[in-house]
């Protein structure tokens, strides 16, 4: 008995460590096309459109910053003012 059990609780425990970490994304099905099937007035659809479009202006505003920040350090330092 104590054989059978050294051998089935680390199998169990494997099985469970297992199911825990690949269960959850197992049956996850693409979010991006269950959105664009439905139609344009339901709400998931606003807040998926709202969402990509934030992201995308977040990407192009960082862009734009980093640009500015290369061409600032790209400039000469001011001359002192003399006296």
């Amino acid at each position: 008995m104590k054989r059978i059990a050294v051998l089935i609780i680390p199998i169990v425990a494997v099985a469970a460590l297992a199911a825990r970490r690949f269960g959850p994304r197992a049956g996850r099905p693409d979010l991006a096309s269950r959105i664009a099937a439905m139609p344009d007035s339901a709400p998931p659809k606003w807040i998926f459109n709202n969402v990509t479009a934030i992201r995308a202006n977040t990407d192009r505003i960082l862009e734009l910053m980093e640009r500015h920040a290369a061409a600032e350090s790209e400039r000469p330092a001011p001359a002192p003012p003399r006296d």
